[in-house]
């Protein structure tokens, strides 16, 4: 945990404190945050108070008193309701606003792990609770320098293995035949090489099923690739290293001499409407301006709207990455919540928009990273439907 930058945090923000809280491992962002063990039993519940200014206090039950005792502070403990209820009251009472893992209205379903009995309670006692959405995005989602250098390591990899993927689709095609599954495995084998890691594999899609956003190829079910379709690829993993970060894209491409003209039709609203996206992002970086993700989809979806497509836009338009390939910094939406967190310095997110039909799919993606002053798409940029 790192209590200087916080206090820091929350001074900013003038938020009076920000109480963790968990039973039975309910809240993972706590333990990441506070750096806590991930083994231990928690069978009664244990708080931890960090306010803007001073001393941690905790909080813990008599029978799993040594909770807590990695972190600083100093510690109350309980055994009964009535002694939780006075304890709690006790070292809250010189607080009013307090952060916890809590979205009003659950609009950040992500965040809201705090359950509505303890914001009952916290209000009983005259607290004002608020979201901690933005501090946890700054301790969750933002990255070192180290980190920076591991996403720009995963997508020199992920960049040439999926150049590659295409050829190897084509000779594949023209000789012995293929299907999804086959080059899906054939990018693991690709990430071993490299030593890259991924929570699922990634995602080979033609034609219709590439009109499912979360289609998963299966060997169970092979599905050919043949001269004529429209193959997707979205591909993400990181290198296998202590806090390595991921590299996130999706390309599309044509097995034979030329896509359809609905198929270019597409690809272009599509990509026009991903470069509206990193435009709203860079204009508004390098003006000094600040940004939420709702504003990055909005500018996306906007295009994608006038083009006469917006019914089959049916996804937010990007998601934070991190450590995680879906992190818990801002998500560029305003489709599935209104997204009013900011875009931070040194966070790293997805730009995707897609058009779904029933025929074929379309999705171009690419990662954008924010500095202070600055901001970068930080890999290569799909401008036409790749020739396979």
């Amino acid at each position: 945990m790192n209590l200087p930058a916080i206090q820091s945090a929350l001074r900013e923000r003038n938020i009076d404190a920000w109480l963790f809280y968990d039973h039975h491992h309910r809240d993972p962002i706590a333990y990441r945050v506070l750096g806590l063990p991930t083994d231990q039993m928690v069978t009664r519940r244990w708080f931890y108070l960090v306010p803007a200014q001073g001393q941690p206090l905790k909080l813990v039950h008599k029978i799993e008193a040594g909770h807590l005792d990695s972190l600083p502070g100093e510690k109350r403990k309980y055994s009964g309701w009535q002694e939780l209820f006075d304890s709690l009251k006790s070292i809250l009472a010189p607080y009013r606003d307090i952060a916890m893992q809590y979205s009003p209205n659950n609009i950040v379903f992500t965040i809201s792990l705090v359950d509505g009995g303890t914001i009952d309670l916290l209000r009983g006692l005259g607290k004002n609770v608020v979201s901690s959405a933005d501090l946890v995005a700054q301790f969750e989602a933002t990255w070192t320098e180290e980190q920076i250098n591991t996403h720009f390591a995963a997508r020199d990899a992920i960049d040439a293995i999926t150049a590659e993927a295409f050829k190897e689709i084509g000779r594949r095609v023209r000789t012995d035949g293929t299907t999804e599954h086959e080059i899906q495995q054939w990018f693991m084998e690709a990430f071993r090489r490299e030593n890259l890691v991924t929570d699922d594999p990634p995602i080979v899609a033609v034609n219709a099923n590439a009109g499912n956003p979360h289609y998963e190829p299966r060997a169970d079910h092979p599905v050919p690739i043949r001269s004529g379709d429209l193959v997707l690829l979205d591909v993400w993993a990181k290198k296998n290293t202590p806090g390595a970060v991921y590299y996130d894209i999706t390309w599309v491409g044509f097995v034979g001499k030329a896509a359809t003209g609905r198929m270019h039709q597409v690809f272009e609203v599509v990509r026009d409407a991903r470069d509206a996206g990193v435009k709203a992002v860079v204009d508004a970086i390098n003006s000094g301006r600040r940004i939420a993700g709702w504003e990055v989809d909005r500018a996306t979806r906007n295009h994608i709207k006038q083009n006469g497509f917006g019914e089959y836009f049916i996804h937010r338009t990007g998601h934070s990455i991190g450590t995680e390939v879906h992190s818990n910094g801002a998500n560029m939406d305003d489709l599935e919540i209104h997204d009013e967190r900011q875009i931070l310095p040194n966070s790293c997110f997805s730009i995707e928009p897609g058009i779904y039909l029933p025929e074929f799919g379309v999705r171009s993606e690419v990662n954008v990273l924010v500095r202070a002053k600055s901001a970068e798409v930080t890999g290569n940029i799909q401008r036409e439907i790749v020739t396979i």
